[in-house]
């Protein structure tokens, strides 16, 4: 059995929005046909994909997993689609540059788009979930991203490091001082998973002998810092980020022997494109002159 991917897309619609009205609404087709294609794409998997009462629609255990997998799927799919268009000549020519959060992309992009004005350049906002695989997966051309990464299939040139920064309740009994240490903050609750942020040696002096604690899955800066101004512990986070997100409840503080934060641009090893080669001169080039491509809040260029 083939896929259908417009079954697929329609999916998509419905899921992420938990009813088939907006759902159809927004795809610009009946609902009537909506469900007919639902049901189809349910008889083509084997597999009942929603629970559907008067009020509620709700993914089943199978339609969370198809979820997972069909974001991945569209993309690459997409992706495809705009490279053979690319190739053929056809529609219009896009160049699309992920970037994590606290980096600043415009005068990279900015350059681009005065070289080529009949490319229509995009930002693409990425997480640490995905700064990777939307390279892979082709949503982006290349991407700004924060090491380490799984960097199998992937060109890495490093542009800069900057420092990381411990974020904390503004009312912490830390929040005067100038700079802290890990010992400073070896009775904190870290918020994150150690390996994640740290490298091991400042993993293992945070912890100093304790268990690992469990950590909650926290996906965006907006919600780690929530929970920092609640009360239940603290983040590490680039210095750029911690200025970039600033807000009156929680303060940022130097640490003492941790060390920065690794950014880099990567794209596709397997792609051959002028235009990727463009843009990764371009970016270098900016990082070493005094035109930053990305406003780090003080970064320490490599090299």
């Amino acid at each position: 059995m083939d896929l259908d991917l417009r079954k697929l897309r329609y999916f998509t619609a419905v899921a992420e929005r938990q009813h088939f009205g907006r759902a159809a609404e927004e795809l610009h087709i009946a609902q009537s046909v909506l469900s007919r294609q639902i049901m189809a794409l349910e008889r083509e998997l084997r597999a009942q994909l929603f629970v559907r009462t008067r009020r509620t629609t709700r993914l089943t255990a199978a339609g969370e997993q198809l979820l997972a997998d069909a974001g991945p799927l569209l993309a690459n799919a997409e992706a495809v689609r705009r490279r053979v268009a690319l190739a053929a000549g056809s529609g219009p020519l896009g160049f699309v540059v992920g970037f994590m959060p606290g980096l600043i992309v415009t005068p990279a992009v900015r350059v681009m788009s005065q070289r080529h004005p009949e490319l229509s350049v995009e930002v693409f906002r990425t997480g640490w979930d995905d700064q990777a695989q939307v390279i892979r997966d082709g949503r982006a051309d290349v991407g700004y991203l924060r090491l380490p990464v799984d960097q199998r299939g992937l060109t890495v040139l490093p542009l800069l490091a900057e420092p990381r920064v411990a974020v904390l309740p503004a009312d912490h009994r830390l929040a005067g001082h100038d700079a802290v240490t890990l010992a400073d903050l070896a009775g904190e609750h870290l918020l994150q998973n150690p390996d994640a942020v740290l490298p091991p040696h400042a993993a293992s002096a945070l912890l100093n002998g304790r268990t690992r604690p469990s950590v909650q899955t926290i996906r965006t800066v907006e919600e780690k810092l929530e929970y920092v101004a609640a009360g239940h512990g603290f983040v590490v986070l680039p210095l750029s980020v911690a200025t970039f997100y600033t807000r009156p409840d929680v303060t940022h503080l130097p640490v003492h022997a941790l060390p920065p934060c690794q950014v880099a641009l990567a794209w596709d090893r397997s792609r051959r494109s002028p235009l990727i080669e463009e843009f990764a001169g371009i970016a270098a080039m900016l990082q070493a002159s005094s035109l930053k491509p990305l406003d780090a809040r003080q970064p320490t260029a490599l090299g």
